[in-house]
């Protein structure tokens, strides 16, 4: 006779090893969201209950992150997890060094590197310089890096060491130390690679079913060309809402899951109460793809919350202008008037006096260009504008929904239908651990039903 079924703990999906090495209960991580908006309260919170959490440092000044970090820190247990986002910045390269100097300064043991195209000496920075050699010979890993790519060509870079000309480049600046730098060819650049699915925010729109199985055999792949002993771990992001979507990322052979743009509709989040009523009440149809605005001149795409606001469809109509026209001069009067009024709210002409006051401090070169150059010009104006729809759903005037730009996509929609009729169906009961702990529980519960059933019809 078959021994009867044990409940399966939440605490058992997934990897050991990244609950080791992570300090965490649960293989599930809450991904960060820019502009403060996985706030220092998200951080806290989650920290506390032993689950990790990644401040939202893209596009926020460097100083806004110190001060972030340190308030974390003041208020967690030594050993509590937590790390910082670190957001690729092709405008800025400069910001991405700036923010390396701060992480090693407050000595911050995660990053989660998020939106790079190429891996930067900054974050190659980060990593080597926090290579030791263990008693045994092997390499120790002070600085951990989980990254989240949808690309193959972009995850084959942090499953191998470090590009040798970038390591030798630091190494002769003194940025990392000899040693550091022979051992930056024995480790990966990452400890985690997250397989980035159709997701809020930055997409490519990729299918987890195909990313997380591809992704996994990259790695394998590479591991056995490099030699290397460290086992670079794959999670799967993007989509997951539900405890069932949860449950088919860990069947998938994920070691861990992220869940992202649904942790904006909770109060810890650093976004609006009339952003996080409009996320609440998302349903399927309710998303729209629209341009990123770090990186508008190559056509990178976010995903948006269309209910709600006219940004998606304004924010496409901007980058068809910057394609097909010369410059600003060349924009129709009407056209024109009516970006002014209804997108901008102020003159282009203010605009662009804003925009030159804070690249004049910020990047010199980079404004002297845009002055020669109309096109160049005008995408900075346009980007203005993306900045511009961010803040406002942070500030939730709601006198300019219309411009709100959420980051988000169905999987929120697909959680706000499993949480209706429960305790958590208003958002401002779904703490981010609550959320956390609920969907990890329920995804063990229903990983463990059906698995019953296939041996029940197996016989």
């Amino acid at each position: 006779m078959r021994e009867p079924d044990r409940a399966l703990s939440p605490a058992a999906l997934g990897d050991a090893g990244f609950r080791a090495d992570h300090g965490v209960r649960y293989a599930y991580v809450a991904g960060a969201m820019g502009n403060g908006i996985a706030s220092e309260e998200w951080v806290i919170r989650l920290a506390r209950a032993g689950i990790l959490g990644f401040f939202g440092a893209g596009g926020l000044p460097t100083g806004r992150t110190a001060s972030a970090i340190r308030r974390i820190r003041a208020a967690i247990a030594p050993g509590q997890p937590f790390g910082v986002n670190f957001l690729h910045n092709p405008v800025l390269p400069a910001a991405e060094d700036e923010l390396v100097d701060l992480l090693l300064a407050e000595r911050v043991q995660e990053i989660e590197a998020s939106a790079f195209i190429r891996a930067t000496p900054a974050l190659v920075r980060y990593r080597v310089s926090g290579l030791s050699r263990r008693a045994d010979g092997g390499v120790a890993i002070a600085h951990r890096v989980m990254a989240k790519v949808s690309r193959p060509e972009v995850a084959r870079q942090f499953f191998a060491p470090p590009e040798a000309a970038i390591v030798e480049r630091l190494r002769r600046a003194g940025a990392v130390t000899d040693e550091q730098a022979r051992l930056a060819a024995l480790a990966p650049l990452a400890d985690d690679v997250c397989a980035e699915a159709d997701s809020g925010g930055h997409t490519d729109r990729r299918v987890a079913y195909t990313l997380v199985p591809h992704f996994r055999r990259l790695r394998d792949e590479i591991a056995a060309a490099t030699g290397l002993a460290q086992r670079v771990r794959i999670g799967s992001a993007g989509g997951i809402g539900t405890p069932d979507a949860a449950a088919a990322a860990f069947m998938l052979g994920a070691d861990f899951v992220m869940t992202g743009s649904i942790n904006q509709c909770t109060p810890e989040a650093g976004l609006s109460d009339t952003a996080k009523d409009m996320l609440a009440q998302a349903d399927l149809p309710d998303f729209d793809i629209a341009p990123a605005g770090d990186m508008f001149e190559i056509g990178a795409k976010v995903q948006v919350l269309k209910r709600g606001s006219l940004f998606a469809s304004r924010a496409n109509r901007l980058y068809e202008l910057y394609r097909t026209l010369p410059d600003l001069a060349a924009i129709p009067a009407e056209t024109l008037r009516e970006i002014e009024e209804r997108y901008l709210g102020r003159s282009i002409d203010a605009v662009w006096q804003e925009t030159a006051g804070f690249y004049a401090g910020r990047a010199p070169a980079e404004l002297a260009e845009a002055e020669a150059n109309p096109r160049k010009k005008m995408a900075m104006v346009f980007r203005w504008y993306f900045v511009h729809c961010g803040r406002l759903a942070i500030d939730g005037r709601a006198d300019q929904r219309a411009n709100f730009q959420i980051h988000s996509g169905p999987a929120m929609a697909a959680a706000n239908r499993w949480l209706k009729g429960t305790s958590l169906e208003d958002w401002r009961r779904r703490n981010v651990d609550v959320l956390a702990d609920r969907l990890m529980a329920e995804t063990a519960r229903l990983f463990e039903e059906r698995l019953e059933a296939v041996r029940l019809r197996a016989g």
